[in-house]
């Protein structure tokens, strides 16, 4: 930690999962604490108990902007937009502002890790590395972006020895140490727009991953996506690609149906657990990353052990899982796509009339760029929520469209009458959760509680 850091209070602004963590870490570690949160909720009051009994002050339903102006430093929760008061306040007083990543790497300075980022995939590719690391008898944790904070993982009495680090735009833009074992940028497209004034702004807090190259650098990156080759064409270090369209260093050989990683064939298409050429791109990414991290991890040994966990493993959770078939009709809870590149990436997997649940808080993206795909398979879209009128302004007229309200209940509902027996059910809402969820994983578990008995 720098010591201007540590000459005053430090404030941590949102009290989810990470804002937690970073306030128990820093105040175990002996900083003044002050942890402020605009929500009130029991969740919240619980961890305000919690954080009270490590002596940290806690603010709910607002925020001391005096005071937060008056910090030695501001941890930011990514979920806090950086337009908020509280971010204002430390800015226009010069404070600085760090996330909690920045924090956990700043209390692991010897960790070995493996940092993804990218629009989509990174949740799938760093579950993978972290099961590959496993795999290959590491003492392996996946933290980040994925759900476990990184300052958690410090406050172990034996922390892991190699960390898969899935890093958000947001978190990039405030973690000015990271300087990654191996960095992993899965592709690129609009997202965030939201919150991002520009699709350029938003591909530049991306671009952060390789603020710190240096020409030891190592770097796995998407041969198939132009943006990401761009961005990254005279980054320093070692650049190693992978691609479902051609030869790379880790490509899929279609003619034979392998995944093939410098020039190892580890596994079968077939053996794969996966659905779609995006998760066989995650899964050359991922292996990439790992056989890249060091020279052991590439004998003959480790390339079998891998290549057995990669058959072992299974869709996450709320990732294009399959929630079961009923009557004849296929439901899949792909709660995790909040943007249109993503749900687009699903609608390319499905080979059957999908009848596709599209709606929530719209994320400044158009929709348009789903009729293709829609009209390959789409039997209806049901269109809900905040983004209910923008969907079926952009997409009205070129498929069946349902447009509905903010009862996700009747979302199910109207789905199952509109299956038909041999359909899919899809849940890939393209848009954020939040105006009728408190985050895109209660809307994925109460989609599957109620698909079996929708009527």
């Amino acid at each position: 930690m720098r010591s201007e850091w540590l000459r005053g209070e430090i404030a941590v602004v949102g009290l989810a999962r990470s804002g937690r963590a970073a306030a128990q870490l820093l105040s175990r570690a002996g900083s003044d604490v002050y942890a402020s949160d605009a929500g009130r909720s029991p969740e919240l009051e619980a961890t305000a108990v919690e954080l009270h009994h490590d002596q940290v002050d806690v603010q709910l339903g607002g925020h001391d902007l005096e005071r937060i102006a008056r910090a030695s430093l501001v941890v930011a929760s990514p979920g806090v937009p950086p337009n908020a008061p509280p971010f204002v306040a430390a800015r226009n007083a010069g404070v600085e502002i760090v996330s909690e990543v920045e924090i956990g790497l700043r209390f692991l300075p010897r960790l070995s890790y493996v940092a993804i980022t990218g629009t989509n995939g990174k949740t799938t590719t760093t579950a993978l590395v972290s099961h590959l690391l496993e795999a290959i008898g590491r003492r392996t944790a996946a933290a980040g972006n994925i759900g476990t904070p990184l300052t958690e993982l410090a406050m172990q009495q034996s922390p892991p020895d190699w960390v898969a680090l899935e890093v958000s735009s947001f978190q990039l833009h405030d973690t000015p140490s990271i300087k990654p074992n191996v960095g992993v940028l899965t592709n690129l497209s609009a997202n965030h727009l939201d919150r991002y004034d520009s699709v350029d702004e938003y591909f530049a807090d991306k671009a952060q991953l390789f603020r710190n190259a240096t020409a030891e650098s190592h770097w796995v990156t998407n041969a198939d996506d132009a943006d990401v080759q761009s961005m990254t064409e005279h980054v320093a270090g070692m650049q190693c690609r992978f691609s479902v369209r051609g030869k790379s260093d880790a490509y899929f050989d279609r003619a034979a149906a392998q995944l093939v990683v410098l020039g190892h064939p580890l596994i079968h298409r077939d053996q794969l657990p996966l659905l779609g050429d995006h998760n066989v791109a995650n899964a050359l990414a991922a292996c990439l990353a790992v056989m890249i991290a060091d020279r052991e991890h590439r004998t003959p040994r480790a390339l079998e052990q891998m290549g057995s966990a990669m058959k072992t493993f299974n869709a996450l959770e709320h990732r294009i899982e399959t929630v079961g078939e009923f009557d004849g009709v296929s439901w899949i809870n792909d709660s995790k796509s909040t943007n249109v590149a993503s749900t687009l990436v699903a609608l390319r997997g499905m080979s059957r009339p999908t009848v596709l649940l599209l709606g929530g808080k719209h994320k400044g993206e158009p929709y348009t760029d789903l009729i293709p795909e829609l009209r390959r398979t789409g039997r209806s879209v049901v269109a809900y929520g905040e983004a209910a009128p923008l969907i079926e302004k952009d997409l009205g007229g070129a498929v069946p469209l349902t447009r509905l309200g903010s009862s996700f209940e009747e979302v199910v509902a109207t789905a199952r009458r509109l299956a038909q027996r041999g359909d899919v059910v899809l849940l890939s809402p393209a848009c954020s959760s939040y105006d009728m969820f408190d985050n895109y994983e209660q809307r994925g578990s109460v989609f599957k509680q109620m698909a079996p008995g929708a009527r």
